[in-house]
Order: C-alpha cells, then sequence, then structure tokens
C-alpha cells in the first residue's frame, strides 16, 4: 500500500465545493485501485481566515506544509478583500515558497464539450502550456512614490534570471521531447521588450541545441492569440513567462470550452518541496453555493497530481472516467449542460468504480 499525505486548502468561493467534489472522487479511486491510499488534511486558510486574523494563513504555514506529498489546492479572491492581499497571503507565497517554477496546464478538448471554435473537435486542440511561475512580472519588485501625488510614480518590474529562464525552457523541451509531435512554441514579445525577452529567445535558441529532436519555434504573444484561435491544431507545447502565460491559458481554457475545465499543476521539478495542484477557474462567487461549480478541472489537476507523485495508472483511469461522463452528456451549466457539480461527482465515481481497465 502506497500511502500519500495530501494537504487540502479549499480557500475561497466555490474553492470548498470542488474540493470536496475532489477528495471523494480520488477516495473512490484509492478504494478502486486497492494498493493506494490518500491521506487528507483540511487547512482553512483563505479569505474568511484573513478576516478573522488579518492574515490569509498563518506565519508557520509554510512550514507546516513541508511534510506533505502534494497540496490540493482550491481558490483563492474575495470580493470584500482586494485581489493582492489574497493572491499574495496565500498562493503565491505557496508557489515561491516552495520553489514550484514550472506551472504547467494542460488544454484539450473534452467529449462531449463544445468549443467556441468553428469546426473544432476532440483532437483539433490538445496543447500544454508550461508557464514560469517564480519570477517574470510577478516577482513582487517595484513600488509606488509620492501617493495622491500628481506625480505619483508606480513601477513594476519584471525579474528575468538566466537562471530561472534556462530551468523552465529545458522543462518545456523535455516535456515536448515526452510528447507525441515533439513541438514546442516559445513565446516572448521580444520586438518590443528588448531586453528580458530578448534573453528569452537567445536562451531557448541555447537550450533547444540540448533537444535536437524537439521542433520548435516562435512567436510573439499577440500573434499567438491569433494562431491559437485560427490554427489550434499548429499548436502543442508552449512555453512563456508569468503574465504571458497566465494570459494564454485562460484563452487556452476558453477556446476548450470552458475555465471549468482548465486544471493547473505548481510544480518543483526537484521534488526538494511539496507540488500544488489546482483548478484555474478562480472563485466564481457569483455561483458559489449554488451548486452548478464545474469539478472538471479539479478532477483533471487531481490526475496531474497522481502523475507527479508516480501513480500514471490512477491518473488514466480517473481521466477515463471524467472523459468518460463529459462524453456522456453530463455537464454543468459553464459547458451547456444542466448538470450539478454533485451529479458530475457522482457520475465520475461511478465510472471509476465500474472500470475493468
Amino acid at each position: 500500500m502506497r500511502e500519500y499525505k495530501i494537504a487540502a486548502i479549499p480557500a475561497d468561493g466555490i474553492g470548498p465545493e470542488v474540493i470536496e467534489a475532489g477528495q471523494a472522487v480520488l477516495e473512490a479511486l484509492q478504494a478502486r485501485m486497492g494498493d493506494i491510499a490518500f491521506r487528507f488534511e483540511k487547512f482553512d486558510w483563505g479569505s474568511d481566515y484573513y478576516k478573522r486574523h488579518g492574515v490569509m494563513m498563518p506565519a508557520d504555514g509554510i512550514e507546516r506544509l513541508k511534510g506533505f506529498d502534494a497540496i490540493y489546492f482550491g481558490a483563492v479572491g474575495a470580493p470584500d478583500v482586494p485581489d493582492h492581499i489574497t493572491l499574495w497571503g496565500l498562493r503565491l507565497p505557496i508557489c515561491q515558497g516552495f520553489d514550484q517554477y514550472a506551472n504547467v496546464r494542460p488544454t484539450r478538448i473534452m467529449p462531449g464539450i463544445t468549443s467556441p471554435l468553428r469546426n473544432a473537435g476532440p483532437g483539433d486542440l490538445d496543447w500544454v502550456i508550461v508557464r514560469e511561475n517564480s519570477e517574470g512580472e510577478y516577482s513582487g519588485h517595484g513600488g509606488r512614490a509620492h501617493r495622491g501625488m500628481p506625480e505619483e510614480v508606480g513601477t513594476e518590474v519584471a525579474i528575468f534570471t538566466r537562471t530561472g529562464v534556462t530551468r523552465i525552457m529545458r522543462y518545456a523541451f523535455k516535456l515536448a521531447q515526452a510528447r507525441p509531435r515533439k513541438l514546442l512554441t516559445v513565446v516572448t514579445k521580444s520586438n518590443a521588450q528588448r531586453h528580458g525577452m530578448v534573453m528569452w529567445d537567445e536562451i531557448a535558441a541555447e537550450v533547444a541545441q540540448e533537444f535536437p529532436d524537439v521542433t520548435w519555434d516562435k512567436m510573439l504573444v499577440d500573434a499567438m492569440t491569433v494562431r491559437m484561435t485560427l490554427k489550434p491544431q499548429s499548436l502543442d507545447t508552449i512555453v512563456a513567462t508569468n503574465l504571458h502565460a497566465d494570459i494564454l491559458s485562460d484563452l487556452a481554457g476558453a477556446l476548450a470550452g470552458s475555465l471549468g475545465v482548465a486544471p493547473t499543476a505548481n510544480i518543483d521539478p526537484e521534488r526538494r518541496f511539496p507540488s500544488m495542484f489546482e483548478p484555474i477557474h478562480g472563485s466564481a462567487f457569483d455561483i458559489t453555493g449554488k451548486g452548478i461549480a464545474n469539478p472538471v478541472a479539479t478532477f483533471w489537476t487531481g490526475a496531474q497530481m497522481l502523475e507527479h507523485l508516480g501513480e500514471p495508472a490512477a491518473a488514466d483511469r480517473l481521466m477515463r472516467a471524467v472523459e468518460q461522463v463529459c462524453e456522456a452528456g453530463i455537464l454543468t451549466p459553464d459547458v451547456g449542460g444542466t448538470a450539478t457539480t454533485k451529479d458530475v461527482t457522482d457520475a465520475v465515481i461511478g465510472a471509476i468504480r465500474g472500470s475493468n481497465i
């Protein structure tokens, strides 16, 4: 029996609803597999915790998470707490504190889900976006001076290091190498941002020499939005900066049908610390408590977690169950269905229990 300790941080909005669903599905998978066990510990950190304590998580939060094998995260953000407080108070300290420098966001059109792209279906859009997750535009460097004065200045400094760019580029090339098409697209804005972005391009060319079997090309981020929309079949693995990949992955989720089916993994490839797995849909306070949140992204990122933990058979079983349910038309309203979160969860659990492979 292989046992894994999972820290569950449901946090805000629909986060508790989808993490509860994800935990139920993983427990069903545990029962079906018979040789793995999950030990969940829940942490009540988030915006409600902030309103009670003035911080999003306790001072020793990072230290308390170190002993876990993985972190299962819901969503962060609340309408009555500034976004920079929620993000910088919980999610980013975990990502940066554990040097989870590879943010991996797979995207594909699921069976049964209609893409807004004309004539696009399963197989026409099958990407993995690799987002540099430790520096760039989200480094937290900068500041404001002369607040409230006519001459007030705000600076946001994007930090790019050779170490940071090289390691994410090497990670992306290795991932592309492991996929059937062996194709990587490097996204920058090096025509306008002539320092950090030009360095990205140069380092991409250097790292590419280590992977002669990988075909790669470059795109400016604005042109990339056009290519994603008009020629989705031309893309496979994509690597971009913290900000650019953040934006492009939301577009990717929308093109695949909904952010409700878009997962992400915040990975420490060196496995020094626990990695964190979450849906990218956000806290979605407009549907919180209505029981219609799409849990598919949470299930999919659960499969990413299983792969990272070295359980590919369990990950495959989970994704087959999710695809079977989607193909059967058991879908939440965001993807054109009428099912509830519980309906989808129960259907996936049923598919897991009934699977024979």
